[in-house]
């Protein structure tokens, strides 16, 4: 069993940064964009020189050529304040050692080919993580309030589900206290969604009922509903390539971004409109395509690349998820060497790491729930 916990985690992070890698060039463009530059995106692609940038964006980004993007960034910055604190983690943790990982560590960040804090990398809402924590001093539960609203914190929330293994109910409750040092509304839901996901799916029999089961039992207003319509939408079709419209039109009633210009238009858009009818786009779309794919990993993470839109995120979701449930070997061994040939780092010994210390926080959690069994007299 402890082979088999180490094989799913190493199936998250890699599933997670494949995913992310893969659909880095395909961000911000549509399905007919995507398939007139690529065709069918099956594995690491250049750039795409015309792919979507961030307003105001100036730096000279890499996405693509199997680059990680801030999604994997900020995983494995999670990752390594897990490490440091050996335990659950609260939002104060994620104010006091979060941000110090974000704002004053260097990693080498491929996109930009340096090393560099990652905060330099980090869309404005990402960046808001220091804007509250370190300038405005403001209560780590409640420093999400007043950020943009979107995919953020659930982008990164698979850690949350590696330490919480089994468990999907307490990942959700465990992301959604994290969350909100980040994020508000639909999207701080989403974030304990996707963390759920990851504990069901590193459960011994997991299957892609369970996980769907455990989503749609603990999500929550909007996130729910999306859910519910986006996998409705999914049930009908086999090839996660010719379920995109459909899921596209599923999605569409909750999605407050319906184009890239309505960021630009007063109540539009994302920017500070919670609301409990609202849903962010690509957590319900990964679990759609997951569906779809019968939760083979890589029709998961391809399905989401060819999705367009927040594709990078969308194929990163879903690749953590999917890798969950069935673990490295559902990832092409040289896909995994490529990816930590290009980005300078090895996800298998992340994965170890993130083992050990799942292992750590597990058998505290074991220690606790006897005493508490033994101070009731059970």
């Amino acid at each position: 069993m402890t082979e088999r916990m180490l094989e799913k985690i190493e199936g998250v992070l890699y599933g997670g940064a494949v995913g992310d890698a893969m659909g880095s060039p395909t961000e911000g463009l549509l399905p007919e964009v995507i398939r007139e530059k690529f065709g069918v995106v099956t594995s690491f692609r250049e750039p795409a020189s015309d792919a979507w940038k961030e307003p105001g964006n100036m730096r000279p980004l890499e996405k693509g050529n199997g680059h990680i993007t801030d999604d994997t960034l900020m995983v494995e910055a999670l990752l390594k304040v897990y490490e440091k604190k050996q335990r659950h983690l609260t939002a104060y943790d994620i104010a006091e050692e979060l941000v110090e990982e974000i704002a004053e560590k260097k990693v080498y960040i491929p996109e930009l080919r340096k090393e560099a804090p990652i905060i330099t990398r980090l869309y404005y809402p990402e960046q808001y993580l220091f804007l509250r924590h370190r300038l405005a001093n403001v209560d780590p539960r409640e420093a999400g309030i007043g950020n943009m609203v979107n995919c953020g914190a659930a982008m990164y929330m698979s850690p949350v589900g590696i330490m919480n293994a089994g468990d999907p109910e307490r990942a959700y409750h465990e992301a959604i206290d994290l969350a909100g040092a980040h994020q508000t509304s639909y999207g701080r839901e989403a974030a304990g969604v996707m963390a759920a996901a990851v504990a069901e799916g590193m459960s011994e029999n997991a299957t892609v009922q369970s996980i769907l089961k455990a989503v749609q039992t603990l999500a929550k207003d909007g996130t729910k509903l999306a859910i519910d319509a986006a996998l409705d939408a999914a049930a009908v079709h086999l090839d996660v390539l010719e379920a995109r419209e459909d899921l596209r039109r599923a999605i569409e009633p909750f999605d407050t971004v319906k184009t890239f210009s309505d960021r630009k238009k007063q109540g539009k858009g994302n920017a500070n409109t919670p609301s409990r009818i609202h849903s962010i786009e690509e957590l319900p779309i990964a679990l759609a395509l997951f569906l779809t794919a019968g939760g083979d990993t890589m029709k998961t993470i391809i399905g989401g690349v060819n999705y367009g839109h927040d594709s990078d995120s969308i194929a990163s979701m879903g690749g953590a998820i999917a890798g969950a449930l069935n673990g490295k070997y559902s990832l092409p061994e040289e896909l995994m060497k490529e990816l930590d040939a290009v980005n300078k780092r090895s996800f298998k010994e992340l994965s170890k790491t993130a083992y050990e210390t799942a292992m750590t926080v597990i058998k505290k959690d074991k220690a606790y729930f006897e005493k508490r069994i033994n101070r009731i007299g059970l």
